[in-house]
């Protein structure tokens, strides 16, 4: 068997250890003579697995006992939708901290719903910073506070929880199980899947009980997260495939030693890829040093004429899926919790030979 390494913004590499189960689990699950994707979601086997991975998730984060956790269709960008529509009523103003692509789509979004008052832009700088705290210029009657804590894009991450006292909604979509986090900071967190968790096609919501009920009387039952709530996540038939990959991907990270010691890999996978770029003249990161993502490393050559032959040969060399995004070029590394240390290695080993031969 052959595998590359790869880094993917999304969706993302899986721990080989998981789609090793997949395979072998595929055709008969649990004995059962089926897939996972043909059984009821409503038969026990299946409940039981939703509920494990529900108990595992909320032992990973420390999820307290008045918060929910759900686990709904339609990725984070419907939860940009759903934040407005179940924390606001109409006339009322939601704060927004856009500090990249994300968080310009979030406020966007949320536009359709409440008014929306940008506390800050980064877009001055091109998404590279994060604007002090003490600059934000928040609402006095604030619904809510909304902010991207990682920008898979330009590769900002806020290493601080934004304070207030108006409930904090988080789109973790890119750094979610990357570390330990304090839950009770937060009302809402929501993540898509297809980068730390499993594949695309289910999302993670963790939502304060006492914010369920302030959902909007005219929302569509499936865009209310108390519906999903009050029935187990099965509102209407769940992605069953996606939820089982999930319950796989946390019962392996509890393996690994839970979010605190993928902390600490993330922490020396990103370091000592920051410490390449920074020891070269070849090399680039644009990014403020105290807001750089662990998750995602954009990096420009000093000649993007070069941009072309590096992509070619790192993917001869099995590192697939470095091209930065097309709204920013140069290249990006996914580093995520199944990305290796090993693969970042051999990512730093290519960078060093390709600027001796180019350089």
């Amino acid at each position: 068997m052959s595998r590359v390494y790869n880094f993917s913004a999304g969706p993302a590499a899986l721990p080989l250890e998981v789609l090793e189960t997949i395979r072998n689990d595929l055709p008969d699950w649990l004995g059962s003579g089926m897939s996972v994707m043909e059984v009821s979601h409503r038969s026990a086997d299946f409940v039981e697995l939703a509920a494990r991975a529900e108990a595992t998730l909320r032992e990973l984060l420390q999820v307290p006992d008045d918060y929910s956790v759900l686990f709904p269709q339609g990725g984070a960008t419907m939860q940009m939708a759903m934040a407005p529509m179940n924390l606001t009523s109409p006339g009322d103003t939601a704060d927004y901290i856009v500090t990249g692509s994300w968080g310009k789509k979030a406020a966007g979004e949320a536009t359709k719903f409440c008014n929306v008052n940008v506390a800050a832009d980064a877009s001055d700088k091109k998404f590279t910073y994060i604007p002090d705290e003490s600059s934000w210029r928040r609402s006095d009657n604030a619904a809510y506070l909304h902010y991207t804590p990682n920008e898979t894009i330009a590769g900002v991450e806020f290493h601080f929880v934004p304070g207030g006292d108006v409930p904090l909604v988080a789109d973790m979509s890119s750094n979610i199980l990357s570390r330990p986090i304090d839950v009770r900071r937060f009302g809402v967190i929501y993540a898509g899947a297809q980068k730390n968790i499993g594949p695309a096609g289910i999302t993670l919501v963790i939502v304060r009980n006492e914010l369920l009920d302030r959902a909007r009387a005219d929302n569509p039952h499936l865009m209310t997260w108390k519906s999903y709530a009050d029935s187990d996540s099965m509102t209407n038939t769940p992605p069953t495939f996606a939820w089982y990959v999930a319950d796989l991907v946390f019962q392996w990270l509890k393996r690994q030693g839970g979010v605190e010691a993928m902390a600490e890999i993330n922490g020396r996978k990103s370091s000592k890829l920051y410490a390449a770029i920074d020891a070269s003249d070849f090399y680039s990161n644009p990014v403020a040093k105290d807001c750089r993502s662990r998750m995602n490393v954009p990096f420009i050559l000093a000649d993007a004429a070069l941009d072309k032959k590096f992509l070619e040969e790192s993917a001869a060399a099995g590192l697939t899926n470095l091209k930065g995004h097309r709204s920013v070029g140069g290249m990006r590394a996914s580093i995520y919790n199944a990305v290796s240390e090993e693969a970042v290695d051999a990512l730093i080993a290519f960078m060093a030979d390709f600027e001796k031969a180019n350089g």
